[in-house]
């Protein structure tokens, strides 16, 4: 028996904690989004108005001492009984929207989650000995003020510097640099809410394919589907491999490089892209991160520096290195080959989907159904109303299971 959804919205300078009645009944909207890549964000709309003398200064709503920059905000929803906190975040934007109709003036208080604190004040740092994942061990215990709890998986080659040869530099803020380490694997890093409010994880590692998967997306199936509105994308030319030559920095000794269009973490589909592309498959050079690349392009004392050509050529780089950005480059690839979108209605599907986990879909065809990777979720919640748009995504087509989970 479906109980219904309950939204408790929680606001405080430091510690969030149930906000006063006048709060709560203004409100008329919530949207959170969350994203196994950049900042989850969260937008409350307030329904505001002016009456008596003592409104004339202003609207109440827009001087309220809970409604201002950086204030802590906490979203939870309890769904048949069950708490789920969807954001814990802080503000980072007001905007009043005044109306002649009575009732129609709005404020929108837009704000991101609390990653977003790791990327205020830029630095230069050296790393000196450390790997990638011990780095971003070091960054994410910087912030335990903020609840955060780190979840750091070590990549799939370690190539750990020799202080004598290389030191890493960080360059940028924490949250960029978390970012940029993390791109090197194709990796993700992203700050999520635990079951206990201002207790959040904060993940840096492969995309999370393993797993119980989430309730079932049912389409196509009469009284038994459970979204509104989906629709499939298959992209030839996304998935590649990597054929190169390159010069081993440590030894100057010039060597093949590659990686095949083959995923390092579990598969979805039964078919690979390789395959269902007839083995045509785009081949690339190797190429430097995204955050190489901007770095070589910006000199030294803000003056110009490579072209941007010329920074993506990934020369000073050892064999290692190569290689992983080799794998990195097609897993990210990959990724874009075989996408989903659609929209539901979260009491009529039952549950709560949630981002950066596994879905199964059932009634789209053998092409489609089958277990999903699901990397953004939007939900939008109004009185009497709960609605998800969803974006999924895996390597290839076709199940690899003839069931999902119902």
């Amino acid at each position: 028996m479906l109980l219904g959804a309950h939204l408790t919205l929680m606001m405080g300078p430091i510690l969030a904690i149930p906000v006063p009645l006048p709060l709560a009944e203004a409100l008329v909207g919530v949207e959170v989004t969350s994203s196994d890549r950049g900042r989850s964000g969260f937008q409350l709309q307030f329904q505001v108005g002016r009456s008596g003398p003592l409104d004339l200064r202003d609207y109440p709503l827009v001087t309220h001492p809970l409604l201002r920059p950086f204030t802590r905000v906490v979203v939870m929803v309890r769904f048949n009984l069950l708490p789920r906190v969807l954001m814990d975040g802080v503000i980072t934007q007001i905007t009043l929207t005044p109306s002649e109709d009575p009732g129609a003036s709005t404020l929108t208080v837009t704000g991101e989650d609390v990653s977003v604190m790791m990327d205020l004040e830029q630095l230069r740092m050296p790393w000196p000995g450390m790997t990638e994942n011990a780095i971003a061990t070091a960054i994410i215990a910087k912030y335990a003020p903020y609840g955060l709890v780190p979840a750091v998986m070590p990549p799939f080659m370690i190539d750990a510097p020799v202080p004598t040869r290389r030191i890493p530099q960080q360059t940028g803020t924490d949250l960029e640099h978390l970012n940029a380490l993390a791109e090197r694997y194709s990796y993700v890093f992203y700050v999520e809410p635990t079951s206990v409010p201002m207790v959040n994880r904060a993940y840096w590692g492969p995309p999370v394919r393993v797993g119980m998967p989430e309730k079932a997306l049912s389409v196509n199936m009469g009284p038994g589907s459970n979204v509104s509105s989906m629709s499939f994308s298959y992209n030839a030319l996304s998935p590649a491999m990597v054929a190169d030559l390159h010069q081993d920095t440590d030894t100057n000794v010039t060597m093949p490089v590659g990686a095949p269009p083959m995923p390092v973490q579990p598969p979805l589909a039964l078919v690979p892209a390789a395959a269902a592309n007839g083995g045509k498959v785009r081949t690339t050079v190797l190429t430097r991160t995204q955050e190489s690349v901007e770095a070589l392009m910006q000199g030294p004392n803000g003056q110009p520096g490579m072209s941007r050509h010329d920074a993506e050529l990934a020369v000073g780089l050892s064999a290692m290195q190569a290689q992983v950005r080799a794998v990195a480059g097609v897993q990210a690839s990959l990724e874009r080959t075989a996408t989903a979108s659609g929209e539901l209605d979260a009491l009529q599907y039952g549950d709560i989907l949630r981002a950066r986990s596994i879905v199964g879909v059932r009634g789209a065809g053998f092409t489609h159904d089958g277990n999903w990777y699901v990397q953004s979720v939007t939900h939008s919640i109004k009185k009497g109303e709960y609605k998800q748009r969803f974006t999924l995504n895996r390597e290839g087509t076709g199940s690899l299971l003839p069931l999902v989970r119902p």
